[in-house]
């Protein structure tokens, strides 16, 4: 397998947020050849308009479709809120989701997991999740739905992860992230070769 950059988007702003820590702790459980690069700054992107897209497109949406487009994957890490996914994931990708057409989540490995202190986990954010990212074509890894449940008792005082059937969970989501990005770049070689 040759080199692999991941970036991973946590849904959550707060500081101790356990969505971010699980892709720190997913950092440091990947192999050597796999990079995950978290992005920072979610919270400075304003809230959508097009006023602030096109010509003139805000610094920051700029910074974030580029990194979409730059890796190979996106690992989104969210917390639920309401029900659902949280505004600022649900804000970075309506930014995402521009111009349409082609956009950088077009056919983009996209896998989603989340941790959430309640007992069902993050289930109905990555519902709805999902059907945002079937909305912008991304190609999404299914199985498995990795739902930190209960994490104020998952994680240590340093923000590890000390689950190891969610440790398990995430290198099988991982392995299959890995497998679209590498389906996708042998589809892209036959294509190369063909024309």
């Amino acid at each position: 397998m040759s080199n692999i950059k991941l970036l991973g988007l946590s849904g959550s702003l707060r500081s101790g947020s356990y969505n971010t820590s699980v892709l720190r702790n997913v950092k440091s459980l990947l192999p050597q050849e796999i990079e995950l690069e978290i992005y920072q700054d979610l919270g400075k992107l304003p809230l959508y308009s097009e006023d602030l897209d096109g010509v003139d497109l805000h610094p920051e949406a700029r910074r974030l479709r580029n990194a979409i487009a730059e890796s190979d994957g996106v690992l989104i890490s969210s917390p639920e809120h309401n029900f659902s996914l949280s505004a600022a994931l649900k804000n970075a990708l309506d930014w995402s989701s521009r111009p349409y057409g082609s956009h950088p989540f077009i056919g983009k490995p996209t896998a989603i997991l989340g941790a959430s202190g309640g007992i069902l986990g993050t289930i109905r954010a990555q519902l709805h999740t999902r059907e945002i990212l079937h909305a912008l074509e991304a190609d999404l890894v299914t199985r498995p739905e990795v739902l930190i449940t209960q994490a104020g008792l998952k994680f240590d005082t340093d923000g590890r992860l000390v689950d190891d059937s969610a440790k398990a969970l995430i290198l099988q989501l991982i392995d299959n992230l890995t497998a679209k990005i590498e389906n996708v770049r042998k589809n892209l070689e036959v294509e190369s070769l063909a024309s």
